[in-house]
């Protein structure tokens, strides 16, 4: 006969047994968790806030959007030193020696002063003034380019929004003036939000590039401050409002909240890799040796069983 293993091996069960309707018990579990999700949601509604959309933002704050859209015409956003698969602003996230973002490449391309400033007002119809701007804007050098963000940025720190206009004390700006101000009344109107999402194909649901536009500005995550979702406030696991949230993933966002995680630069992949590697040691529990035999050792399973082991 084959050798007793105590830390694989159960012994034969010798003990009494009593009849149990899976079926029946199955059904009463899923009619009452039913009548409670009803109840529930009928009495409380979906805790979720409206979406936050472009012209929400510009609308909320038109000097931050605007603040924001010079920030990607001078290349100093999130968005515009991302890197893959967005663009190559930079090498991504390092995991040891490797670049995982980078070795996937750029799938996803986002030009942000493409995608975002030129080609949504090239889109307006009908504005002479607007397009005059574009049109020298477009025949400038690089150089020129570079040295009229530098003037208007001079002055961004006194932006105002006035009469429908905004306003820089600044000079030597060329074009500039009235594509800011082009761009955020064609935010605060929502045509912003269409001109970003329309993309090839029948269907338009792709919002990746509003998405990272209005996570550029300030405005966003000031909200999700005020709903306590940052990452160092175990955002990934809340929900907003006082709701409970997302309670089986206080494992993964635990881990932003310690050293060195709290403040790497590359805490998403290392917090990613971590995890990944408990998962792979959960599954290989019952192949380690001492490991699978811990719950045999510790008798747990006699506090849980309880009722049978008194009985016997």
């Amino acid at each position: 006969m084959k050798r007793f293993r105590p830390d694989v091996d159960a012994p034969e069960y010798h003990g009494p047994y009593a009849p149990y309707d899976i079926i029946k018990e199955g059904t009463i579990a899923f009619v009452v968790v039913a009548i409670l999700i009803v109840a529930l949601a009928t009495l409380f509604g979906s805790p979720d806030e409206k979406a936050i959309t472009i012209r929400t933002w510009s609308n909320a704050d038109p000097v931050d959007f605007a603040t924001t859209a010079l920030g990607e015409l001078n290349g100093t956003t999130i968005t515009a030193g991302y890197g893959a698969p967005y663009n190559h602003g930079s090498l991504g996230q390092e995991l040891g020696p490797l670049h995982l973002a980078s070795l996937v490449g750029v799938t996803i391309p986002v030009n942000p002063v493409q995608d975002f400033i030129l080609a949504p007002l090239a889109s307006v119809p009908n504005d002479y003034p607007l397009s005059v701007a574009l049109h020298q804007w477009k025949a400038a050098s690089a150089t020129q380019q570079s040295a009229w963000v530098a003037n208007y940025s001079k002055g961004a720190s006194a932006m105002t929004w006035h009469n429908d206009q905004i306003t820089v004390p600044a000079t030597n700006t060329g074009p500039l003036p009235t594509m800011i101000t082009s761009l955020t009344q064609m935010a605060r109107s929502g045509a912003l939000d269409q001109a970003l999402v329309t993309g090839r194909g029948f269907y338009t649901t792709n919002y990746t590039k509003p998405l990272l536009f209005v996570a550029d500005g300030s405005y966003l995550a000031s909200l999700a401050q005020n709903q306590h979702l940052l990452g160092n406030q175990w955002g990934m696991m809340n929900e907003t409002g006082s709701y409970p949230g997302q309670a089986w993933l206080w494992l993964y966002t635990f881990w932003y909240q310690v050293p060195p995680f709290s403040s790497s630069p590359n805490a998403d992949v290392q917090v990613w890799a971590l995890m990944m590697l408990a998962s792979v040691l959960l599954l290989l529990v019952p192949f380690i040796p001492g490991l699978r035999a811990i719950p045999r050792k510790v008798r747990i399973y006699r506090v849980i069983w309880r009722e049978h082991y008194r009985s016997t």
